[in-house]
């Protein structure tokens, strides 16, 4: 009985989500005359450079904006290919005790700059011509202070396809996006800094990065420390806009994942819900045939169908679900150990 109503609830919040959710696509894009900071860290980025840069210097309907790009010692060719392109290189520093490398970075971003809105974007998203500004007249036009355009996620490898679907669908059948807008609250925030846009009025009086030095999940805690301080935003679809490939082998991913999945759920108690939740929606349901797999099965479709990702990956649910509940174990047991790395950099 657990199993039909939890998947059945989880089913019902993917409807509703896919019908009512915001969407940041290429029509209604209007110019945008305030000044814009396009914000990059970049740390040995030498394949990601150049696709970065160009669909950047390829935005439309910017009257005043500016790019930021900073090399966060990179061991590659990232800085001299950034020299090769008509924008602000900044050279980064190493990160004070307490702060994680690219908060830091971030945080040295945002003070380069003035614009009226920030736009913190990682090296490896796509942009359409017509993204930041769509997203900043569709913010506007919401009464946020924020915006987290979540782009198509590209899957190279099959455990790739298999695990990066999960990121939208995990969100889009538990969080009740209209809700969450109506009534926020840190449980129900959700936030991609993949492509990320905020007004610098709203950032500053927060207190930005600052206050969020030692986060390794700073999107969403940028998000929240927002949330927390009166100012509204949220996410929406911007798979029309902004594409992402994450990583390019399975040991990226593998790291990418552990070295924030023991902070996603918010504590060991978080985790162990996390797990319980699931193992019995996406791996018991399918140890026999009923009404609960095909409640998980259906919300795996709609979600991948709206964020413009394979459907098809669906059928082998239950295997992306037991190989992310290895990602979450692992990251737990490495975090524990002091073990966590990225990008050459230690985390614990």
């Amino acid at each position: 009985m657990i199993e039909f109503w939890l998947c059945a609830i989880a089913l019902i919040i993917t409807v509703v989500n896919v019908i009512n959710m915001r969407v940041v696509g290429l029509r209604g894009a209007t110019s945008v005359s305030e000044t814009i900071d396009v914000l990059i860290p970049m740390r040995d980025e030498e394949e990601n450079v150049e696709g970065c840069l160009k669909s950047l210097i390829n935005s439309e309907l910017l009257e005043a904006s500016r790019v930021f790009v900073l090399d966060d010692g990179s061991t590659d060719s990232t800085a001299q290919l950034i020299s090769e392109f008509k924008v602000e290189k900044l050279t980064g520093t190493e990160p004070p005790a307490g702060w994680l490398g690219k908060v830091w970075a971030c945080h040295n971003l945002a003070q380069s700059g003035s614009g009226k809105y920030l736009v913190f974007m990682d090296a490896d998203v796509r942009l359409h011509p017509y993204a930041i500004a769509s997203a900043i007249t569709k913010m506007n036009n919401f009464g946020w202070d924020f915006i987290s355009p979540y782009p198509r996620q590209i899957a190279g490898s099959f455990l790739e396809k298999l695990i990066q679907p999960l990121l939208q669908w995990s969100w889009l059948a538990s969080v009740p996006l209209r809700i969450a807008e109506k009534f926020p609250n840190r449980s129900m925030t959700i936030a991609n800094g993949q492509f990320f846009i905020v007004k610098r009025s709203a950032y500053e009086k927060s207190g930005g990065h600052a206050a969020i030095p030692g986060e390794v999940l700073d999107d969403l805690e940028l998000a929240r420390l927002l949330i927390s301080h009166g100012f509204k935003g949220g996410v929406a679809d911007g798979s029309a806009v902004a594409s992402c490939r994450m990583y390019k082998n399975n040991s990226q991913l593998i790291d990418g994942y552990t070295k924030s999945l023991w902070k996603a759920f918010g504590g060991q108690f978080g985790t162990l819900l996390a797990i319980f939740l699931l193992y019995f929606t996406g791996v018991s349901p399918y140890l026999g045939i009923g009404a609960p797999a095909s409640f998980i099965f259906l919300s795996r479709v709609l979600a991948a169908i709206k964020t413009r990702s394979n459907p098809a990956y669906a059928f082998l649910h239950p295997i992306a679900i037991l190989v992310l509940l290895y990602l979450i174990v692992l990251s737990s047991i490495r975090k524990s150990r002091g073990t966590l790395t990225w990008r050459g950099r230690e985390l614990s």
